[in-house]
């Protein structure tokens, strides 16, 4: 994983905001691997802002990834959103995600940087980029240097959009410190046809990487199907992509 995406390397991170199935995920699996994309997506466990909407899989939709991972060859990140389940998901995951809502639950970061798995930290809906990187401090401090930060909008006064993708914390962070800094246009934009704009201007500006949502039939989708990609547009996505990365001296990564 350490050198899939790093300051220098670019990779695609794609797959379904949830795990919802067998067929679902490794469908998605295979059209996002045989596109080239570095690194798998998927929730098994879900923050959801309604305690009623759909929470996840959990452990069955772990099973799920290891089996998509298995198949495919693809690592996998997926989100833990509690310490306890830390173990079940590290066990699965080749990455672990710290989502937007957990940036700042100190105790989990701790724990994840004493595991010694390779982070992807998002950036909180209203926090600083000082307090992303404070954040990511908890994560350093227990000698896990494999970290990777994610803007993925945050909420402003604008109400146009779902948040306000943040560009300029691509340059800022890469100055504030040396981790890799990749973008989530899918939360920002909302919506599927503002997700490849946003992703080439990501790339142009400079982001590590890409972390996209995937879907085979997004209006189908459990979650989030209005800002997933379908699968069938993903290889078209993909290429356009990697080439503005290029262009802005990447060099652009594929599976480990």
């Amino acid at each position: 994983m350490t050198t899939v995406i790093t300051r220098d390397n670019f990779g695609l991170i794609a797959g379904p905001c949830t795990v919802e199935g067998r067929e679902q995920l490794l469908e998605t699996a295979r059209g996002v691997r045989d596109a080239g994309a570095s690194v798998l997506r998927g929730g098994a466990y879900k923050p959801r802002t309604s305690p009623y909407s759909f929470q996840g899989l959990g452990v069955e939709g772990l099973r799920l990834l290891q089996e998509a991972k298995e198949e495919t060859g693809l690592p996998v990140v997926t989100e833990v959103m509690d310490a306890r389940d830390l173990e079940y998901v590290a066990e699965v995951a080749d990455m672990v995600q710290i989502g937007s809502r957990n940036m700042q639950n100190y105790t989990l970061l701790s724990e994840v940087g004493r595991m010694g798995i390779p982070v992807l930290l998002k950036r909180g809906l209203a926090a600083t980029l000082d307090e992303l990187v404070s954040s990511a401090e908890y994560v350093l401090k227990e000698g896990n240097r494999d970290v990777i930060l994610c803007e993925r909008g945050i909420r402003t006064f604008e109400t146009s959009y779902r948040f306000t993708l943040d560009l300029l914390a691509i340059p800022a962070l890469r100055e504030l410190t040396d981790l890799p800094v990749i973008v989530d246009p899918s939360h920002a934009a909302g919506r599927r046809d503002w997700v490849l704009p946003m992703s080439l201007a990501a790339a142009a500006a400079g982001a590590d990487g890409i972390l996209v949502e995937v879907h085979p039939e997004p209006d189908r989708a459990i979650c989030d199907g209005a800002q997933s990609l379908a699968l069938t547009d993903f290889a078209d996505y993909a290429d356009r992509v990697r080439r503005a990365a290029e262009m802005a001296g990447k060099e652009v990564s594929a599976t480990a």
